[in-house]
């Protein structure tokens, strides 16, 4: 009997394919890249054409005998490695280890764990496609050759531990120029007024608008009290009633993008954890009599196609669960951007006649959740346009005129099952005005009241990691893949730090942006690191030569670090200094930034290598045993509060403490802030007592 040997990249979707094949098949993992640059040098060969020395990574010995092993017992051998550049570098890596021969159909690709997608792959397949290979060989050279030359430079002149990279140095550079806005920002008074008044249907607001056919800004009180003036006795009537039908259509199904920022937006889950549950959900999870199954197609896609079947699937459940009207004249299909890759499709579920009900107990929490969202925006993608009537009253009072907008849902369409959120910078301040009747054009109305309101503009919000995936990928920075890893590394290397979901740049972050952009701005220009990801797409579609690329990046570069090697002196960094005393040699501790946050230092190293943890108070005292509570970081970077008589007292909380009791119960109470307000929540579940702090 012959064998045919599989090769995949994980444990997990060995387990999940080999349940699809029968005892003809060996299904194993490769765990990844086999091969790689090595570690200890540049593994670049400068001098012959850029030409990269590829070794057997460390600790794989045992593994790579294993697969020759299992080839060497096999007929037959597939690499099935994930539909994406980087899968096509490892099949290409397996292809050299395993000494198989070029050209020859060894390489399949499917974009879903199902058992109709895995025998369909089996039954057409292709050899390696070299283009593809190219793409990734030349990201991976550029990579190298600006953190292995870069980095160092930034070891000699600001500090060791550092690093610089193409795509998460403009990432950095997106949150510095965003605080720079924040920092530079100069509020402005505005006024508004709103005119409550009744007509024969009863109440509703009006916003003034114009004054005199021209748009009418009101930037101080000694101008409203004009504009007062000014209506005061006049008579308000309707001018003009226009009602119109508006169709809100649904948002196409996940990319990877648009995933990692809806499960940022709905969920609160980290582009990483997005892609962690994603894959899990990809790869295959054990449901019961239906075996071990991919609940969702391929997760790091930028297209948006939907494959016909999966369409048809959708169509059957929306008619069964919803009727004729909730399903369009016709299949939707939605148009990629750019250069998406066509032979992908949008992650959808395997089969979305499984609702997240049918797996509700056999998934995770966060699985289910995931699955969910990813379910029902796939669903909604194909459903009707929701019609809403839309309700414009144009009131006049003398020259000025006054506004009521109003809009209803007449027909909820795909927003029966999903709509889509929205980040802070789209959520609008334009308040829906109370009027849910109809009015006549000429209709006089009784003025109840002149409401003025003073306002600030705001700067704009800081960078979020959904804003900031949103941002890269408007900007062509990265690809899908590369957003998750980019974000959490910025973190990691200290650059940016995480607080209330915001992304703040740290004084290092500062420091290391601006020796970027005086001394190579092409690392950091936007335009630039974009127009090198079209370069590696044309390397895909076979246009231009990947070592052509890497020589055009690379020269420029080069000289670039020449320069700067000369020009830039040694930045000193200045320590903080505390009041806290090193109990060994009595010196004020100072102030360091490490990878899990703050520290304190004796600044008398290496004669003194004295450290302690940074204990900053937070204004409210330990419920347990009233001493000061500190904020502290996990080991994710995560901030929460805690007793800083730690380990004595094991006190925590993951919200911020109140400054004062329950004047209720006496228990602690945590701080909980929304976009409008801010309110102290009693943490006692049986008395959950809120007080309002602010409101804006």
């Amino acid at each position: 009997m012959s064998k045919t040997l599989v090769i995949v990249e994980s444990p997990a979707k060995a387990k999940s394919i080999s349940k699809f094949l029968g005892n003809r098949y060996t299904v194993k993992a490769s765990m990844g890249h086999l091969r790689d640059l090595p570690k200890s040098q540049l593994g670049v060969d400068l001098d012959h054409d850029f030409e990269p020395k590829y070794i057997a990574i460390r600790g794989r010995g045992d593994l790579i005998k294993d697969l020759r092993s299992a080839a060497k017992g096999a007929d037959k051998i597939f690499l099935a490695s994930d539909p994406d550049r980087e899968g096509e570098a490892i099949a290409w890596h397996l292809s050299f280890l395993l000494g198989l021969t070029q050209g020859e159909k060894n390489r399949i690709e499917f974009h879903e764990i199902t058992k109709s997608a895995i025998q369909a792959a089996i039954k057409h397949p292709r050899e390696l496609d070299m283009d593809r290979v190219d793409a990734q060989q030349a990201r991976r050279v550029l990579d190298r050759l600006v953190g292995y030359q870069l980095s160092p430079l930034l070891w000699r002149k600001i500090k060791k531990g550092l690093s610089a990279g193409r795509v998460q140095s403009v990432a950095v550079r997106l949150i510095e120029d965003r605080e720079e806005q924040i920092r530079s920002f100069v509020s402005e008074e505005y006024w508004s007024l709103t005119a409550n008044l009744e007509s024969k249907g009863g109440r509703f607001g009006a916003k003034l608008l114009k004054k005199a056919d021209k748009k009418i800004s009101i930037s101080s009180k000694a101008e409203m009290e004009i504009i007062l003036d000014d209506i005061k006795g006049k008579e308000f009537n309707v001018s003009d009633v226009r009602a119109k039908e508006k169709k809100k259509q649904p948002a196409p199904p996940f990319t990877t993008s648009s995933l990692q920022q809806e499960a940022h937006r709905k969920l609160s889950f980290s582009p990483k954890r997005t892609m962690m549950l994603a894959q899990q959900l990809y790869e295959g999870l054990d449901l019961g009599k239906e075996g071990t199954i991919g609940l969702i197609t391929y997760m790091r896609t930028d297209s948006v196609k939907v494959a016909e079947i999966a369409q048809t699937e959708a169509k059957e459940w929306i008619l069964a669960h919803y009727g004729n009207d909730y399903y369009p004249s016709e299949p939707r299909q939605f148009t990629n951007k750019g250069r998406s890759q066509e032979a992908h499709e949008a992650i959808r579920p395997t089969l979305p006649l499984r609702s997240p009900e049918s797996v509700k107990g056999i998934l995770s929490r966060d699985q289910l959740r995931l699955y969910r969202l990813i379910w029902e925006r796939f669903i909604a993608s194909q459903m009707s346009a929701a019609i809403m009537d839309t309700l414009t009253v144009d009131i006049m009072a003398g020259d000025n005129l006054f506004r009521a907008n109003t809009s209803t849902i007449r027909f909820p369409g795909f927003l029966a099952v999903y709509e889509e959120g929205k980040d802070e910078e789209d959520v609008s301040d334009d308040e829906q005005s109370s009027l849910t009747f109809s009015v006549l054009p000429g209709e006089p109305l009784k003025l109840i009241q002149l409401q003025e309101k003073q306002h600030f503009t705001e700067p704009p919000p800081r960078y979020t990691e959904a804003s900031l995936v949103r941002k890269l990928e408007e900007e062509g920075i990265g690809r899908p893949s590369t957003y998750a890893p980019t974000i959490e590394t910025i973190q990691t290397r200290g650059y940016v730090v995480k607080e209330e979901k915001q992304l703040i740049p740290t004084e290092l972050g500062d420091i290391v942006i601006s020796l970027l952009k005086e001394h190579f701005p092409g690392i950091v220009n936007l335009e630039f690191t974009a127009n090198l990801e079209d370069k590696l797409d044309l390397i895909e579609e076979g246009r231009v030569s990947w070592k052509s690329v890497v020589q055009e990046y690379y020269l420029p570069f080069s000289e670039t670090l020449a320069l700067a090697e000369e020009r830039i002196g040694k930045v000193k960094i200045e320590d903080q200094v505390s009041e806290e005393l090193c109990e060994n040699c009595g010196r004020n501790m100072v102030i360091k930034m490490g990878r899990y946050g703050k520290f304190l230092a004796c600044p008398g190293f290496p004669e003194c290598r004295n450290t302690k943890p940074f204990l900053e108070q937070v204004g409210a005292n330990c419920p347990k045993c009233d001493k000061p509570l500190v904020l502290r970081r996990s080991k994710k970077g995560r901030k929460f509060f805690g007793c800083s008589a730690y380990p004595e007292c094991d006190f925590v909380s993951w919200e911020m403490p109140a400054p004062e009791p329950c004047p209720e119960c006496q228990q602690m109470m945590v701080i909980k802030t929304s976009k409008r307000q801010k309110k102290y929540v009693c943490t006692n579940p049986e008395c959950r007592f809120t007080k309002i702090i602010e409101e804006e």
